[in-house]
């Protein structure tokens, strides 16, 4: 009885945990999200246009985080959930390609080349991360990826406002459900909050580089 009481404390707050971990280290805290050039302003279409790029060149192709995450992840709670977010990825991507389409080529910005490296290397560690042997792992990081998802679909969506492209309903799951199912997860929490730091890391990474490359257009 005890032990499982220790189970269930550790369970509860493992969700709050992770959502903590993403907003602290993803997306939502970094001065580039914030920062009124990225949606307003001259430059505004050529720094949303080159987010959008970015993030198809990352997250747009398959399998991605989600997918991989699914062939690591064996517990009926997660995996139930993997499957939904994949599905829901197929939606993200083509939400992503007509963009993409959009937005028109990628700004041209100096460094490019550079910026492609970067964005392969991030592509390779993301992989290894959402198909990492370590138990609990693959599915904190597919969890992290749909909470800060959240954050980077207001750019998105904002872009797509600027765009005339119809923006597609969101349906990785709300914070709650991601709460829940890192909640119920009986995996290590530390392997879980792993992941979940990392991509929220490597998200925070994409970020330096959007706002390094919009520095370099500026100053060009």
């Amino acid at each position: 009885m005890a032990t499982r009481s220790v189970e269930t404390a550790r369970g509860t707050r493992t969700g709050a945990l992770l959502l903590g971990c993403v907003a602290e280290h993803g997306t939502q805290t970094h001065a580039y999200y914030a920062c009124p050039a990225l949606q307003r302003g001259p430059e505004a279409a050529r720094n949303l246009a080159d987010a959008i790029h970015f993030l198809a060149a990352l997250h747009g192709r398959h399998p991605g985080i989600v997918d991989h995450a699914a062939t690591r992840t064996v517990e009926p709670g997660g995996r139930a959930w993997l499957i939904q977010a994949g599905e829901a990825m197929a939606d993200e991507r083509l939400y992503l390609t007509r963009l993409s389409v959009a937005a028109g080529p990628i700004p041209s910005t100096p460094g490019g080349a550079g910026s492609e490296t970067a964005i392969l290397a991030q592509r390779a560690a993301l992989a290894t991360l959402a198909l990492s042997d370590r138990r609990g792992c693959a599915l904190g990081a597919a969890l992290a990826f749909a909470a800060d998802w959240l954050s980077i679909r207001t750019i998105l969506d904002a872009a797509a406002e600027r765009l005339g492209v119809e923006p597609r309903p969101l349906t990785l799951g709300k914070p709650e459900l991601l709460r829940e199912v890192a909640d119920g997860a009986v995996a290590s929490e530390r392997a879980l909050l792993f992941g979940a730091q990392q991509l929220a890391l490597q998200h925070r990474a994409l970020w330096d580089l959007l706002e390094a490359r919009q520095q370099a257009r500026r100053e060009y």
